[in-house]
Parts: structure tokens; C-alpha cells; sequence
């Protein structure tokens, strides 16, 4: 950040009186520009036994495969944007189910929240976002191609924990990978 939404003028990065951290602050009207993580939300769309998943026609990760999922808009709940995220990259209609997962990415400055859905029907088709969106069986799941470990995981925990019957909730960190 280098001015001020709120007057224009060039802002400081400084420790304001009465915080901890250092925030941009502007000299002239004083205002504290705080910087927060973004809130990323999706869905595993669930038929039968296979999960729907979009292949991106956007950058990060152009061409690898992904749950419909992205950035939440503000006036609009968790739900509402993870149904609103399927419909726009997907064009598929969801219920949505139980929270399964929070995954943390510092790094990033972002968290993750996906929710368990099922398909209201088989009618979809690719998105703006999307290059084309496909039903998997967790045979046919093309993990070598998966755009982001903050899906890989939760997803590889969704096949291990409905074969076992039992599918639960989790909260994790994806770390930074390491050069």
C-alpha cells in the first residue's frame, strides 16, 4: 500500500499507538489501513460416489484441477459463497453439507474453508473459470495434476475417511514448500 483510500496522501508503515503490529497509517488524517487475511471458500460437490472437480482457466495454475471454490465476497455467508463459487466455475447446482475442513496458509495470508455438498443434479458445464469440470471416482482422481496442496489434502482425508465410513471435521496449516 503507498496512499491513503481515505485522502490520498503517501502512507507510513508503523506500529500505531495502542497496537502490536506494524499497519500502514497515514500522517495527514490518521487512518490505520489494516490488512487482514483473505477468506477462501468451496465445496466437495458429491454424486454418488465420485466428487465433481474444475480444471482452471485462470492463473494460479492454469490447466490443473481444483473443487469449485475461490475468493468470498463481502455481504455474503460461507454457504452462500461456496454455492455461489460451484455456480459460477461449475454451473452446478449444490445443497450444501457439514464444514469439513479450515486449512490456515500464512504464507499466503489466506484461509481456506470447505464444506461437503451434493450435486443437485448432473447438469454442469464449465464456468468462466473453468476449462472443463468432470465427475471423479477417487480411482480416477488426477492428483498429479491437483493445483494446490490446500486441496490435495483434504481430499485425499474425504476418500481415506468415507471408505472408513466416518467422514469428520479438520483444521490445518499448509506451510510455505521449501526450495
Amino acid at each position: 500500500m503507498k496512499f491513503c483510500s481515505n485522502c490520498g496522501t503517501p502512507v507510513e508503515l508503523r506500529v500505531p499507538e495502542g497496537d502490536n503490529l506494524p499497519r500502514y497509517v497515514c500522517p495527514a488524517c490518521g487512518v490505520v489501513h489494516y490488512q487482514n487475511p483473505k477468506i477462501v471458500v468451496g465445496c466437495i460437490p458429491e454424486w454418488e460416489d465420485r466428487i465433481l472437480l474444475c480444471r482452471r482457466a485462470i492463473a494460479p495454475r492454469h490447466g490443473l484441477w481444483t473443487v469449485p471454490s475461490g475468493f468470498m465476497e463481502n455481504a455474503e455467508t460461507l454457504i452462500q459463497g461456496a454455492a455461489r463459487e460451484t455456480l459460477e466455475e461449475a454451473n452446478a447446482r449444490v445443497e450444501m453439507g457439514s464444514l469439513y475442513a479450515i486449512y490456515n496458509i500464512p504464507h499466503i495470508n489466506q484461509v481456506h474453508v470447505l464444506f461437503r455438498a451434493r450435486l443437485l443434479d448432473l447438469d454442469f458445464k464449465p464456468g468462466i473459470e473453468s476449462l472443463d469440470v468432470q465427475l471423479f471416482g477417487e480411482a480416477e482422481i488426477p492428483w498429479d495434476t491437483l493445483a494446490f496442496r490446500v486441496i490435495q489434502e483434504p481430499l485425499k482425508r474425504y476418500f481415506e475417511e468415507r471408505q472408513q465410513g466416518k467422514l469428520g471435521f479438520h483444521m490445518g496449516t499448509i506451510e510455505e514448500l521449501r526450495k
